[in-house]
């Protein structure tokens, strides 16, 4: 299968590894914890990749940003559920080391992708106090 421009993307195919490890992760979990805390985090940490390709597929930079800020606030809403998760004692000192990484680095990949979508007010602004050129 050919890959799509969002496939390409590096925040995207952190989202995409993010995702699947944390489905190995609940997948071994028992019922209830799989049922509750489990479809929590796998609903969120999947969103985060599936609004960035929703995104990258809307006809206007203001659509893509909105759909990237949808995936920052999955990133988020992952977070939290990784904390219920550790909290009750449902993830390994081990699993949370193989996972802190990819978060941490899809966080600031996210804001910059954020940031570097469109001609937004700020470069607008940037640009015509003399502050950077066009080409930047």
């Amino acid at each position: 299968m050919v890959r799509t421009n969002f496939e390409n993307l590096r925040v995207y195919q952190l989202a995409e590894k993010l995702s699947d490890e944390l489905w190995e992760i609940v997948n071994r979990w028992n019922p209830f914890a799989r049922q509750t805390v489990g479809r929590q985090l796998v609903t969120a940490s999947d969103s985060i990749g599936s609004n960035i390709a929703e995104g990258t597929g809307r006809g206007s930079f203001q659509d893509n940003r909105r759909f990237v800020r949808n995936a920052r606030g999955s990133l988020y809403e992952t977070k939290h559920w990784l904390r219920r998760a550790y909290k009750r004692r449902l993830l390994t000192e081990d699993q949370t080391a193989r996972i802190r990484p990819i978060i941490d680095e899809l966080a600031p990949k996210l804001n910059a992708y954020l940031r570097s979508i469109g001609d937004t007010p700020a470069k607008r602004q940037t640009t015509d106090n003399g502050l950077l050129t066009k080409n930047h």
